[in-house]
């Protein structure tokens, strides 16, 4: 099991934010760690009750290139990684 320094957990876990707001799935795939990692990761700053981003905003406030993005990345999901998306 390789170690994860917890600014790489960090930088990791923001790709599940916006503007990117990638599925776990994706980020798995992508940077080569396991879903479940990313799951017990998420739910550990859950946990302490801290925040993934200080600039995070609600979909209200996003850029026109953001939704842009936002709907091209979520057109090609199943039903199961569109539900995982939105989570």
């Amino acid at each position: 099991m390789p170690f994860y320094s917890p600014e790489r957990k960090a930088a990791l876990l923001k790709m599940l934010l916006p503007p990117l707001s990638l599925s776990m799935a994706e980020v798995a795939r992508r940077k080569g760690c396991s879903d479940m990692s990313l799951f017990y990761w998420r739910k550990q700053v859950a946990a302490r009750g801290t925040q993934l981003s200080e600039t995070k905003q609600s979909a209200e406030n996003w850029s026109a290139e953001s939704k842009r993005t936002v709907v091209i990345e979520s057109s090609a999901l199943s039903e199961l990684e569109l539900g995982e998306y939105l989570k």
